[in-house]
């Protein structure tokens, strides 16, 4: 399948993955960085930024975005890249671990360690979220002011008012115009964790998100049999809160320390 993703350095394959509703540019700050050491692909997930959606008839789940992820990096002449992911991409990175097509995955705030109360939360802010910037005319008034700005992402990062309003304004409309929305966030209800890692893998949790709150890192990295990192003064969104704490997490657990 062709996604739409931004490509740039040189070295090993890298593959970024965004969480649901979000789309490849959330990855922008630490792009740069990781294409010092990597040959670096941003990617939409299927209906999600630039990307088309699934083909009419399959369902938006993690089994089927994992998939067409696959498939796409395949296409690019790809073979068993490093992965990293955020959310929801954080669960399809570990899922990718689990079946060992990847040689290595990291994965930021991954969804499916929650309890169900937890998910039933972080479903509710999601779906609220969304209805939000629906409203006409919001998502340009939310990346206005540093009040707006705190509305739209405070509980995705930590300090929203040092976001480009452009860069909340182009995140509010890939989460109003993101196809299977509802159908992929009501499919992460099943969701358990993915079966063990055959790869290394590497868990890092934003000591301030408010979306999956760090206990959740708890049972992540139980998962994992291992620790797993705090990124200190991070959200949800860690890629925005301390770009150069994220790109070291990832270059170092990729094998290429800074």
């Amino acid at each position: 399948m062709e996604l739409a993703h931004d490509r740039r350095g040189s070295g090993p394959p890298l593959v970024l993955l965004h969480g649901i509703g979000h789309h490849r540019h959330g990855w922008l700050p630490v792009l740069d960085l990781l294409a010092e050491r990597h040959d670096v692909i941003a990617v939409d997930l299927p209906g999600h930024g630039d990307s088309p959606p699934l083909p009419y008839g399959t369902p938006y789940n993690v089994e089927t975005l994992g998939r067409a992820v696959r498939e796409f990096w395949t296409g690019l002449g790809l073979s068993r890249p490093h992965v990293a992911g955020n959310s929801l991409g954080g669960y399809i990175a570990l899922d990718l671990a689990s079946s060992a097509d990847v040689r290595t995955a990291v994965a930021l705030s991954p969804a499916g360690f929650w309890s169900r109360i937890e998910y039933a939360y972080a479903r509710a802010v999601l779906r609220l979220l969304r209805l939000g910037v629906r409203a006409d005319g919001l998502p340009a008034l939310a990346a206005g002011t540093d009040e707006g700005k705190a509305l739209a992402m405070g509980l995705l990062v930590a300090r929203p008012g040092r976001l480009p309003g452009a860069a909340v304004r182009a995140a509010a409309e890939a989460l109003r115009d993101c196809a299977g929305f509802e159908e992929t966030l009501d499919s992460l209800a099943w969701v358990a964790p993915p079966a063990p890692p055959k790869v290394p893998v590497t868990i890092a949790w934003g000591e301030r998100d408010r979306l999956l709150p760090r206990r959740q890192a708890v049972r992540a990295a139980r998962w994992a049999g291992q620790r797993a990192l705090l990124l200190r003064g991070c959200g949800h969104l860690p890629m925005s809160d301390d770009p150069e704490l994220v790109a070291r997490v990832i270059l170092e657990r990729c094998g290429d320390p800074r």
